[in-house]
């Protein structure tokens, strides 16, 4: 078997002219974009009602569109390959438009948004794992890298543009629509959803379900998709880099309520750094898509770690806003040299009727490890602090500085041990 390139690329024009490519990215693009702002809707109507528990009502939307990633993504996974990914996303975005549709009929209380919360997120966590499946059915083998940077960078995208239009969109629509303000929302994000259902209905007809084994079932498919991952040195070598990408992404959101009271003074600016990671990475997703052929044959992973692990010793010593900024896009730069790679080893090296489950696995993974290190930093920073206190008139914190040393040295440290896991594996297909 000839080694996978892991860098090879035909370039954007190659796959935007493919049409069910086009089409499938436009539903995501739609789809990502009507899933912050709905979030977004659903905090305000919870919170709509007033009282002194907001934060609570706040909360509890949260952890509800979170749950279902963490608890369901595996048997999720499971459920796509037993039915065909078109019309797993199809059905998907109909059914979110349908909840959507159904909020202003029903009664308004928080069990009931909650409700609407999980199931919508659950019907989320079906479409992401047919949708990640789905790529390289109707992409070429050679074209999947170009494909997987176009799609990251939307996921990118979607995150920051999504969450800064969401509510801007809301109060045009409610503008707009001034005598029908109360279900002109849910109409218009409701219809995006089937607009992006309505995509979907380019991808092939023709895809080839592989038949359940006598007796299978979620749980010994579940196992199998275990035993696969575990087996399988070049697949669990690639999704634990991105496991690792995902936990530092998710470190990322404590650590930037610290850097932005450092560097600021003022705690609650610190979605900047946030987005300055996700502008890095759409950045070098667009560089990795458009110049691969040039880099080809590069341990994109390993330099990824590596630079991460520098851009977060760095975040030690910073004391300067705009530094910060350039510091976070170099670290979703580095990012991006992994995610990309390895999600298109994912793909082309997992069978057609294990995808789904691989990416159910791997959707439960990146969610666990985004949330895992929030507690375990927290808890860090409240001890050291409370040990070293707060120096140079409250704007340097010794803890704090610990804190993101040791962390830069584990990234660098199972980084490179993740990606030389990886390489063994790359080494024994040749």
């Amino acid at each position: 078997m000839s080694e996978p390139d892991l860098n090879s690329t035909a370039g954007y024009l190659a796959v935007l002219r493919n049409r069910q490519f086009l089409a499938l990215w436009l539903a995501q693009i739609v789809a990502q974009l009507v899933d912050k702002v709905v979030l977004i809707l659903l905090i305000a109507l919870a919170v709509a009602e007033g009282g002194s528990d907001v934060n609570t009502r706040e909360s509890s939307i949260m952890i509800a569109m979170t749950l279902p990633a963490v608890f369901l993504g595996s048997i999720a996974g499971i459920f796509v390959d037993w039915h065909p990914k078109r019309e797993v996303l199809i059905l998907c975005n109909f059914l979110r438009g349908a909840c959507i549709f159904a909020i202003p009929f029903a009664p308004r209380s928080l069990a009931v948004l909650l409700l609407f919360t999980f199931i919508i997120s659950t019907l989320t966590n079906f479409f992401a794992p047919a949708e990640q499946s789905a790529i390289p059915l109707i992409v070429p083998k050679q074209d999947l890298l170009a494909a997987n940077a176009l799609f990251t960078i939307t996921e990118v995208g979607s995150l920051i543009v999504g969450f800064a239009i969401g509510a801007p969109l809301l109060t045009f629509t409610l503008n707009l629509f001034p005598n029908a303000t109360a279900y002109s929302r849910e109409v218009v994000l409701g219809s995006l959803y089937i607009v992006s259902g309505l995509f979907l209905f380019a991808l092939p007809k023709n895809e080839v379900i592989h038949p359940k084994k006598v007796g299978s079932g979620i749980w010994t498919d579940l196992r199998d998709a275990f035993q696969y991952v575990r087996h399988n040195h070049l697949i669990g070598g690639a999704m634990l880099q991105m496991i690792l990408l995902y936990a530092v992404l998710g470190a990322m959101q404590k650590l930037s309520l610290n850097l932005a009271e450092v560097v600021t003074g003022n705690r609650q600016e610190f979605g900047s750094f946030v987005a300055s990671v996700g502008v890095g990475l759409a950045i070098g997703a667009f560089l990795i898509g458009k110049f691969g052929e040039k880099i080809v044959h590069r341990p994109l992973p390993f330099i990824g770690f590596m630079g991460m692990a520098f851009g977060l010793l760095m975040y030690a010593f910073v004391s300067n806003q705009w530094v910060a900024w350039l510091i976070g896009t170099f670290i979703g730069i580095n990012g991006a040299l992994i995610v990309i790679p390895m999600r298109t080893v994912i793909q082309e090296h997992t069978p057609e009727n294990m995808r789904g489950k691989v990416f159910g696995l791997l959707n439960n993974g990146e969610n666990i490890a985004a949330s895992l290190p929030l507690a375990v930093i927290a808890v860090s920073l409240d001890f050291l602090t409370g040990i070293f206190g707060v120096q140079n008139g409250g704007k340097q914190q010794v803890g704090f500085q610990i804190v993101l040393i040791v962390f830069s040295l584990l990234v660098f440290g199972l980084g490179t041990w993740a990606w030389k896991r990886t390489r063994r594996a790359l080494e024994n297909v040749l």
